[in-house]
């Protein structure tokens, strides 16, 4: 049904947009202003069944967002996130991630195809011109914009149409509760475990190249050995995890060489034990200056003084490396007496 086989009577009453009107080009505006076309009505304007119709596919959309937010926090909390399943031409991918991309994309699909529905079959689409002004709003622009915004709200009729309203009103109030339900995949909240790590006392220093214990004949001046707590295997699910924080390097300094009194203390016959971990961006320390005792580290040259304390000489890094206080057991074995007294690693001071 098309807006010519309607009785002119039944036709929605038009009103002056300056659809149709035209002006002629003179010296002052050399080019004419063809004017807008006449205006055609919708079916939805002239038949209220059809508006009906439109609005019941609007409400559908909006209530099939709603089942699809639903599904998504049931496969979230239903489905193994190990499970996989083939999905064709895909091949296997992780059932969860699958099912929690699809109900989403359904989710938020379905409230935007349900704006444009609306907005395309039901609010009003008739074009209406306005001629350019200054930047400025007068009070009657602001007047006329209040106003404009209120006949856009009356022809949206989202005061009349309930329906729509109402299950607009519930997909949008629900599609955030997938955000919410993904909190949950950033698994549990750290506590403390930035603050410690495996080390302990008694807990023995374990050569990271031979995999044995260290006896302090082990080290020799002048060298850089590098060790991890007792107990902590490569082989470990978390070995990456724990040896980014446990990681040792091991240097024998002249006692008369240390000049920080703390880590002469924290020493056992000049043998001083550090976190590997750069304190800049966590990049491992490798590089031993064995004349000036100092370490460098190879990603944007951050340089310690493993004689003063380990504190920054040069480069971007924000404090000294943490020490580890050291001794040996009754076997003669190099050992932890506790674990490092403040966080290792970068930015800990910036996060909390």
């Amino acid at each position: 049904m098309s807006s010519q086989d309607i009785p002119e009577e039944n036709l929605p009453a038009a009103r002056d947009h300056g659809h149709g009107a035209v002006s002629v080009a003179d010296e002052e505006n050399p080019f004419a202003d063809p004017g807008l076309p006449p205006h055609e009505p919708r079916i939805q304007d002239i038949d209220e069944r059809a508006a009906k119709r439109s609005e019941r596919v609007v409400a559908l959309l909006f209530t099939v967002s709603m089942l699809a937010t639903i599904a998504f926090i049931v496969a979230y909390l239903v489905i193994p996130n190990d499970k996989s399943i083939f999905v064709f031409p895909i091949g296997h991918v992780s059932a969860m991630n699958f099912a929690l991309g699809l109900t989403l994309g359904v989710a938020l699909f379905c409230i935007g195809a349900g704006a444009v529905h609306w907005a395309r079959t039901l609010m009003s689409d008739v074009e209406v011109p306005a001629e350019r002004h200054p930047i400025e709003a007068s009070p009657d622009v602001r007047a006329q914009v209040h106003a404009d915004f209120r006949e856009g709200a009356k022809e949206s009729a989202i005061g009349r149409r309930k329906l729509i309203r109402n299950t607009m009103f519930g997909a949008l109030a629900l599609v955030p509760l997938s955000g919410v339900m993904l909190l949950g995949g950033l698994g549990p909240a750290p506590g403390t475990k930035l603050r410690h790590t495996l080390w302990a006392k008694g807990k023995r220093l374990i050569n990271m190249n031979t995999n044995q214990p260290l006896r302090p004949e082990d080290v020799i001046v002048g060298s850089l050995t590098f060790a991890k707590p007792d107990g902590l295997e490569e082989t470990a699910e978390d070995f990456q995890n724990e040896i980014a924080k446990a990681a040792l390097m091991i240097v024998r300094l002249q006692p008369g060489n240390i000049k920080d009194k703390r880590e002469l203390d924290w020493s056992h016959e000049g043998i001083v034990a550090f976190s590997k971990i750069c304190t800049h961006v966590g990049c491992p320390i490798s590089l031993y200056e064995q004349q000036t005792h100092h370490v460098l580290c190879p990603c944007h040259q951050s340089t310690f003084d493993l004689s003063d304390g380990a504190r920054v000489i040069f480069g971007p890094a924000g404090h000294a490396l943490p020490q580890l206080r050291i001794g040996v057991d009754s076997e003669g074995y190099l050992q932890a007496l506790g674990d490092f007294e403040e966080p290792v690693g970068p930015a800990f001071w910036e996060r909390g």
